[in-house]
């Protein structure tokens, strides 16, 4: 089966966990990207810095995304390396939570993890809006996909007002509304970009750090990574403004 074939990425988070595995599935991919933009808090990292070794491909940049001054530098220096040619894919993949109950939670914690949750993937959608306008406009591209121009905003199924999946497992109110409103805005993104030839969707990729529960997802991030590549490879037009897991089914909001 063929793998994602897209000209150039950016991918927050990849400082550990599924971002850093991530990186290394769009590295193995049969056609990787021409520009790959690992994107990490600390771009000294001794994890990042060693899945990028030898690969030119490979940009390691600074990203805070809850910062607006560090997403305007990103912006400039993937400028400095698409030029006109735009950013094809933008995958929203940082994320925190802090671990709560109901009767536990505090103004703190929601404020903490809906800044990055939510309001950085807007603020970095934002941002490289122009990059991904005009990666959506080059000549050739005609049908929506991953490799012309898209949005993916990492979320979970713990944000799913209808699912409300594992409650007595894990409760973490802070945690399942930023995911529920990260899905209100990759709808907005939707309908708002959409017009402009940029697909956004919401991406479950399974409890893959650390595993929380029977059944929330795979064992491994392996397993996560392969499956979301997947997924990422066959969406189109008609999977603009939807939620989706690892597996390739969607979900419901």
């Amino acid at each position: 089966m063929e793998g994602l074939s897209v000209g150039s990425v950016l991918l927050t988070g990849c400082d550990a966990g599924l971002g850093l595995g991530l990186l290394k599935g769009l590295l193995e991919q049969p056609s990787p990207p021409q520009h790959l933009f690992a994107a990490c808090l600390d771009p000294q990292g001794k994890a990042v810095n060693e899945v990028a070794l030898g690969f030119p491909n490979v940009v390691v940049l600074p990203l805070d995304v809850t910062d607006p001054n560090s997403i305007r530098a990103a912006v400039g220096r993937v400028r400095e390396e698409v030029g006109n040619a735009g950013l094809n894919l933008l995958i929203n993949n940082t994320g925190t939570t802090r671990r709560s109950t109901l009767a536990t939670e505090t103004a703190e914690n929601m404020t903490i993890v809906y800044t990055t949750n939510t309001i950085g993937p807007l603020q970095t959608s934002q941002a490289f809006l122009p990059l991904l306008k005009e990666a959506a406009e080059a000549e050739g591209q005609r049908e929506m996909s991953c490799s012309r121009a898209a949005i993916v905003n990492i979320s979970s199924i713990l944000g799913s007002i209808e699912a409300v999946e594992a409650w007595e497992e894990r409760q973490d109110v802070c945690y399942r509304c930023s995911k529920a409103a990260l899905n209100m805005l990759t709808k907005c993104l939707a309908l708002e970009y959409g017009s402009s030839g940029i697909l956004c969707v919401s991406v479950d990729p399974g409890c893959v750090t650390p595993p929380s529960g029977q059944g929330m997802g795979p064992v491994t991030v392996e397993e996560s990574v392969r499956g979301v590549l997947r997924l990422l490879a066959r969406l189109s037009a008609t999977s603009n403004g939807t939620f989706w897991d690892w597996r390739g089914q969607s979900l419901p909001w």
